[in-house]
C-alpha cells in the first residue's frame, strides 16, 4: 500500500492503541503499522511514510501522556483530526502454567502502573515492577522470560502465547484513555457543534499574573477549558509551555477571538486542531450548540461587531 493508506500507531501489536485504532471505520482499509514509540509513530507522518498516526494523549487516572504532549509541541507541526475514547481494563498475562504465587516481577507501560497500584499492593505486594515501552511490549518480554507477568489488554494474550491469569483489573471504575489521530497540517475537521480545540501556548515572560492573562483570553469570551497542563520547554528551569484543550471549534467566533488574543499577547502559539468530541451523539451535539452562555454565540459576536461598525461610521 502507498503511504496515503498507511496509519502508524504505538506498538507493538496488541497494544490498547491498536485496539483504539481498529474502532475507526477507515482502519479496515488501511495498512496499520506498529511503531516502537510515540515519536516514531508521529515522525513517520512527518516524513511522509504514513498518512496519520494514532497515539495516546490522556488517561482519566494518570492524566496527560507526556511523550505525546511534548512531541506535538516540538518538531515539524502536526494536526489532530479526531479522537478515540477507549475503556481500559487490564489482564495479568503470564506464561502457561504460572500461578499467582510464582509472580515475582511484573511489567507494563508507565501509565498503567497508577491504574493497577492498589491491586498490586493487595495481591502481589512483594512483586517488583519495571516499566516497558508499552503494555504489549511487556507481554513480549514475559514471553521471552524476562518477567513473570505483564499488565496488558486481555486481547494481547493470544498474540504473545500467554494466558490471562487475572482479568478486569483496574483501581478506578470506568477508566478511559483518549487517543488522537494526527496527520500533516491541513484544513481542520468540520465543525459538529460538540468539538475540542487543542493548542500549545508559550508565555512571553515569567511575571505575576502571566498565567491568569492567558486564562482570561478564554474566560472573557465564554470558552470553557477542558484541560491545561504545563510542560517544561527544555530551555532552563522555570521555562514552561502550556498544553491546552478548550471546548469549541476554531470556526466558532468565541474560540477564534480567544486564539487571536493569545497570538497577539504570546510569543508562540501552536494550533493542534479542532475536531469532534468522541462519544457524543448527534442530539447531544445540537444541545451543546444551544447551551452556550448568553453573549458567547456566533450571533452575539456578529451583532457586537455590527454595532461597533455602526458606531464607527456614525450610525450608532
Amino acid at each position: 500500500m502507498s503511504s496515503a493508506s498507511r496509519y502508524t500507531y504505538l506498538g507493538p501489536e496488541g497494544t490498547f492503541t491498536e485496539a483504539a485504532l481498529r474502532t475507526l471505520p477507515e482502519a479496515a482499509t488501511r495498512e496499520l503499522v506498529p511503531m516502537v514509540s510515540v515519536p516514531a509513530a508521529l515522525d513517520a507522518v512527518r516524513t511522509g511514510e504514513a498518512a496519520a498516526a494514532l497515539v495516546p494523549i490522556e488517561n482519566s487516572v494518570e492524566g496527560g501522556v507526556t511523550a505525546t504532549l511534548d512531541e506535538l509541541a516540538t518538531g515539524e507541526p502536526l494536526m489532530i483530526y479526531r479522537e478515540v475514547l477507549l475503556q481500559i481494563a487490564f489482564a495479568l498475562l503470564v506464561r502457561p502454567g504460572t500461578r499467582l504465587e510464582d509472580v515475582k516481577t511484573v511489567t507494563g507501560h508507565p501509565v498503567a502502573q497508577p491504574q493497577v497500584r492498589n491491586w498490586l499492593a493487595a495481591h502481589l505486594p512483594d512483586a517488583v515492577w519495571e516499566s516497558s515501552a508499552s503494555n504489549a511490549d511487556g507481554a513480549r518480554l514475559v514471553r521471552e522470560g524476562r518477567y513473570d507477568a505483564a499488565f496488558a489488554g486481555e486481547f494481547a494474550a493470544a498474540t504473545y502465547g500467554l494466558e490471562p491469569l487475572v482479568t478486569d483489573i483496574h483501581d478506578a471504575q470506568n477508566a478511559q484513555t483518549r487517543f488522537v489521530l494526527a496527520g500533516r497540517p491541513a484544513r481542520p475537521a468540520a465543525r459538529t457543534g460538540a468539538d475540542r480545540t487543542s493548542l500549545v501556548v508559550w508565555l512571553g515572560d515569567d511575571h505575576p499574573g502571566a498565567l491568569l492573562e492567558l486564562l482570561q483570553e478564554f474566560a472573557a469570551r465564554g470558552v470553557n477549558l477542558m484541560r491545561i497542563e504545563s510542560r517544561p520547554t527544555g530551555e532552563g528551569m522555570g521555562r514552561y509551555c502550556f498544553s491546552v484543550d478548550c471546548e469549541g471549534h476554531i470556526t466558532d467566533r468565541r474560540v477564534a477571538e480567544a486564539l487571536m488574543g493569545l497570538k497577539r499577547t504570546c510569543p508562540k502559539v501552536r494550533f493542534l486542531g479542532s475536531y469532534p468530541l468522541a462519544g457524543v451523539d448527534p442530539d447531544a451535539r445540537s444541545a451543546a450548540s444551544e447551551a452556550l452562555r448568553p453573549g458567547t454565540s456566533d450571533g452575539d459576536f456578529m451583532a457586537a461587531a455590527d454595532w461597533l461598525a455602526r458606531c464607527q461610521d456614525g450610525r450608532g
